[in-house]
C-alpha cells in the first residue's frame, strides 16, 4: 500500500528537517471523544497561504485547543528516551515547550488539508486499563485506504493521545530514531538547533 506522502501528522522528521494554554470547551472523557476532538481541531485550521492576520489568530487558538489533546511532556520523555534524564529541570521544560510549539506551527497546519480531505471511519476502542487504542480508516481519494491507530493514555481523569501509528510505524519511534542519530553524531544543543530553526522558519511562512 503506498503511504500518504501528505500525512505530515504521522512523519514528524518534517518537525527538524532531518534523515499561554487554552482550554477545550468540551471536555474529552472517552478515548474516541479525544481523537475525534483533536482531529476535528486540526480540520478547521486554515492551510491556504497566504494566511490574513484573522487567519493567523484563528490558527493560533484552535492549535492550542488540538494540544490539550496531547500528552507532550510523555512524547518528550519516549522520544528523548535515554538522553531525557541527562538534561536538566530547565532542559527539560524547554524541550516540551519547543515540541510543542513545533506541534502546533508544523504538524498541525500540515495536517489540516489531509484529514480535512478525509472519510474517517472509527472502529471499536481497544481498552486496557489506562491504555487505550482508537483505530481508524481514512479514505483519500487518491491514495486509497490508510489504517491509522491513535494510542492514548489516562492521567487523572483525562485520556490524551502519546503516540500514532501509520500502517504500523510509531510516531514516537520514529521520532526518537531521527533524535538518537543527531545526538550521537553531534549533540543535544544540535537538535535543539534544528528544531528552533523549523520553528522559527514555520512561524515566519
Amino acid at each position: 500500500m503506498k503511504r500518504p506522502k501528505t500525512l505530515h501528522f504521522l512523519a514528524f522528521v518534517t518537525l527538524i528537517g532531518l534523515t499561554g494554554f487554552v482550554p477545550d470547551s468540551s471536555r474529552a472523557d472517552t478515548p474516541k471523544s479525544t481523537v475525534q476532538q483533536l482531529l476535528e481541531s486540526i480540520k478547521q485550521m486554515n492551510h491556504k497561504k497566504p494566511l490574513t492576520p484573522e487567519q493567523q489568530q484563528s490558527n493560533e487558538n484552535i492549535s492550542r485547543q488540538a494540544l490539550v489533546h496531547l500528552n507532550v511532556l510523555q512524547v518528550s520523555r519516549k522520544t528523548l528516551g535515554k538522553y531525557w534524564k541527562k538534561r536538566s529541570k530547565q532542559e527539560q521544560e524547554s524541550f516540551v515547550q519547543l515540541l510543542g510549539d513545533l506541534f502546533r506551527y508544523v504538524a498541525f497546519p500540515n495536517s489540516s488539508k489531509f484529514f480535512g480531505e478525509m472519510n474517517l471511519v472509527y472502529a471499536p476502542t481497544e481498552n486496557e486499563g489506562k491504555k487505550a487504542t482508537v483505530p481508524l480508516t481514512v479514505q483519500h481519494p487518491d491514495e486509497g485506504e490508510v489504517g491509522i491507530d491513535f494510542v492514548l493514555e489516562q492521567n487523572s481523569t483525562r485520556w490524551k493521545v502519546v503516540d500514532v501509528i501509520l500502517d504500523g510505524v510509531s510516531m514516537r519511534n520514529n521520532l526518537r530514531l531521527q533524535f538518537y542519530k543527531v545526538i550521537k553524531k553531534n549533540d543535544y544543543p544540535e537538535l535543539v538547533r534544528r528544531m528552533q530553526k523549523k520553528l522559527k522558519k514555520a512561524k515566519s511562512n
